[in-house]
């Protein structure tokens, strides 16, 4: 059964949409770097997640969006362990270990597990050769990655291969998340459904926070005004504005156009670390990152579906 036709929409506006995915969600990476100065990794995420989580929600049920069902929060807490806990707490966690930069170019190793999980789950067609050329690909920038000691700053030293296995490990459950809420999406409102999975993903983070000992050394009256503002920035750019943006493009384009956040990112997270947090590039980086971006470009571009010719 073909997948219905995507709804007409302004050129202005999927430009500007584009430019938000791109841009904003490439500077998280450094905006979560500046906060972990001063809060611990899974309290910085739950206090993300709650606060956009009940301000999306919040906003959507006053507006006049269905109350969900009980089956519906059950799908949400799933997809909310598996995005925002292991997503973005993995991430958040390991960038105490890892340049942002480094974070944001293994993270671009999502597209390549999706089109892997998606073909053993039946979701997806066999991957084609532009595909597998780029899992290839992948897999070679990751390995170049491993061996390159990065000069950056980072707040734990000596942890590297912590930090990388936690990313990739992080890229692989949202993998499996955004398949799982594909195959069992929450029904009503799409933002509501967003809404419940921050709520969900922030609760568990809390948890995981307080059970770390994150609230035993962790202050909030210490916390001076421009670690609150990479907060704000986070909240309100990264998991609000971004995400309805990315949203309202899978309603209006092609997949393959949305997904091609997943390359750019890197390469804004990579520049932004170098212009502003003294991540020095080097060769060993540059390759990787050179083929990491080649590498998902071939698996979003590659496994796009083909138009059916319209009869004339």
């Amino acid at each position: 059964m073909l997948a219905p036709a995507p709804t007409a929409a302004p050129r202005s506006l999927i430009v500007l949409a584009l430019l938000a995915l791109y841009l904003i969600w490439g500077s998280t990476y450094l905006a979560t770097k500046i906060a972990l100065d001063v809060w611990p990794p899974f309290l910085l995420s739950s206090m993300r997640y709650l606060v956009a989580g009940t301000v999306l929600y919040g906003a959507m049920r006053l507006s006049g969006a269905a109350a969900p069902s009980r089956q519906d929060w059950g799908r949400a807490a799933v997809v909310g362990l598996c995005l925002p806990v292991f997503g973005n707490g993995g991430t958040t966690f390991a960038q105490q270990y890892i340049p942002s930069g480094t974070t944001a170019l293994l993270v671009a190793t999502v597209p390549m597990y999706l089109a892997l999980l998606g073909w053993a789950s039946g979701l997806s067609r066999r991957p084609n050769a532009k595909v597998l050329l780029g899992l290839v690909l992948g897999i070679g920038g990751l390995l170049l990655l491993m061996r390159t000691s990065s000069t950056a700053s980072v707040l734990l030293p000596g942890h590297s291969l912590l930090g990388i296995g936690a990313v990739l490990v992080a890229s692989f459950m949202w993998a499996v998340g955004s398949l799982y809420s594909r195959q069992k999406p929450v029904s009503g409102s799409p933002f509501v459904g967003v809404g419940m999975q921050m709520l969900c993903g922030g609760g568990y983070l809390l948890i995981i926070g307080l059970l770390h000992g994150e609230a035993a050394t962790f202050h909030v009256a210490e916390v001076p005004l421009k670690i609150w503002g990479a907060l704000a920035y986070l909240i309100t750019f990264g998991s609000i504005v971004a995400f309805s943006a990315y949203i309202w493009l899978l309603r209006v384009v092609e997949p393959a156009l949305a997904g091609t956040y997943a390359f750019v990112n890197p390469v804004v997270a990579v520049l932004l670390g170098w212009l502003f947090a003294g991540e020095r590039l080097n060769t060993g980086m540059v390759g990787g990152a050179a083929l990491i971006v080649a590498a998902v470009a071939l698996v979003v571009l590659g496994g796009k579906q083909p138009q059916p010719r319209k009869l004339s």
